[in-house]
């Protein structure tokens, strides 16, 4: 996944068991989509965390957050709930997708996750940032992400810059 790559319109079930599609959820925001290894791993707690706290800023500005995994839907659920988060959380857990978006992790041969990414994606789910966080250091910083939206929100908002009377 790289920047300038158009993705599927996946259709998943949320955290609640109802199936989803991404342009739904997308709809016309900036959006971050998370791949994420499982409610399991301390690397996707942690920054989850960080997630949880950039939540309310993201929501007040017109952006969302959708994060996929292979656990099922009461996991997820439990997982999401634990967090704190108020985002939709997919799964994928039958990994329709694992392959076709070539975001299998080979490592892990126990649960077979995603490899951990972020991807910063536009209403037309054209991925405008990419971020491999395989390694914990290649994840996106909160600070990062907000450059991401301010400039995907700049380009997306006819009325960004107020007229001057």
């Amino acid at each position: 996944m790289v920047a300038g790559t158009t993705l599927p319109d996946l259709e998943l079930p949320d955290h609640l068991g109802h199936v989803r599609r991404l342009a739904d959820l997308v709809g016309g925001d900036p959006t971050l989509l998370h791949f994420y290894r499982g409610w399991w791993c301390p690397k996707e707690r942690q920054f989850f965390h960080r997630l949880v706290d950039l939540q309310e800023d993201a929501e007040v500005a017109y952006t969302r957050f959708v994060s996929i995994s292979v656990d099922p839907p009461p996991v997820q659920a439990a997982f999401r709930a634990g967090l704190d988060a108020r985002w939709t959380f997919l799964s994928d857990e039958s990994r329709r997708y694992i392959g076709e978006l070539g975001l299998q992790e080979t490592t892990d041969t126990v649960h077979d996750p995603y490899l951990p990414t972020c991807l910063v994606v536009g209403p037309d789910l054209v991925v405008r940032a990419a971020y491999n966080g395989y390694w914990y250091w290649g994840r996106p910083t909160m600070d990062e992400l907000r450059r991401d939206f301010r400039e995907m929100t700049r380009s997306l908002r006819p009325d960004w810059q107020p007229e001057s009377t």
